[in-house]
């Protein structure tokens, strides 16, 4: 009796072999396209990422969007807690992989984390474009049944608990996406921002708006978090080399509490 073939079920990916090496894949289609014979040298990586998540060609707008989003999330700055879990872990001589995982899973959470992004997102699943619904949910969030992976948020979803206003960079990045948008939930969160703050008691946070852009892009909660995670990843990279080159002794959060009492290395070249 002959045994099943073991094969990997994927709709995203397919390969056919090379004659010589069924190790190795003479050509790759994602969703159809042949990776390297039709894409590479024609579509943009923004439109290749789309095509990724989505598995369909994104329009103009679309693309326009996840890229501006993109730039919008791509460095969220040293008072970002995921990056600066990085700079920690770099600036502490951890390895390349470590910085990234360290970003990983501080920026995984519920306070400006991809976790809030994917409530965010739920939320307006759940709540449209209907100011009632929202002032109500927000509010009156949803008792969660138990506490599984994640506790319960403590704070409105896409609201930045500890503001004072909303910042500078939200608004003018909610204003860009607004208008480019091929998707409503954007313009709808512009106009209607002020209010919904006033309901949940505190500003609009950079959660929101990239919560907002993904429902404009037709993601799913899930892909809303996966995404959120690996757009913010290149701020947590760079700052992470860059405190590594500076070296520990400048970094202001430790550097000062260290007192070698007998260290043979002496004066470093990151004194």
């Amino acid at each position: 009796m002959a045994k099943n073939k073991e094969t990997i079920r994927s709709k995203i990916w397919g390969e056919v072999a090379e004659e010589n090496n069924p190790f190795a894949a003479a050509a790759c289609y994602c969703s159809g396209y042949d990776v390297y014979g039709d894409l590479l040298g024609k579509a943009s990586w923004i439109e290749y990422l789309y095509l990724l998540f989505s598995g369909e060609r994104p329009t103009a707008q679309q693309a326009r969007l996840l890229e501006d989003l993109a730039i919008a999330l791509a460095n969220p700055g040293p008072r970002d807690h995921s990056v600066r879990a990085a700079m920690n872990a770099g600036v502490g001589g951890s390895t390349y992989a470590s910085c990234l995982m360290a970003g990983l899973a501080v920026g995984a959470g519920q306070l400006g984390g991809a976790h809030e992004v994917a409530i965010a997102m739920g939320y307006w699943v759940e709540c449209g474009e209907s100011s009632p619904k929202w002032h109500d949910r927000l509010r009156h969030p949803p008792e969660e049944e138990r506490a599984d992976i994640w506790s319960p948020i403590e704070h409105p979803p896409g609201f930045d608990p500890h503001g004072a206003s909303c910042p500078t960079p939200v608004r003018q990045t909610l204003a860009y996406l607004a208008e480019v948008s091929p998707g409503n939930a954007l313009a709808w969160l512009q106009q209607h921002r002020v209010t919904l703050e006033a309901a949940a008691d505190c500003p609009l946070a950079m959660s929101g708006v990239a919560a907002a852009a993904m429902i404009d892009l037709g993601f799913s909660p899930r892909q809303g978090e996966m995404l959120y995670l690996l757009l913010r990843l290149p701020g947590a990279a760079v700052h992470a080399l860059e405190q590594e080159d500076f070296g520990w002794r400048r970094y202001p959060f430790f550097g000062d509490a260290l007192e070698l009492q007998d260290d043979p290395g002496g004066k470093t070249t990151n004194d």
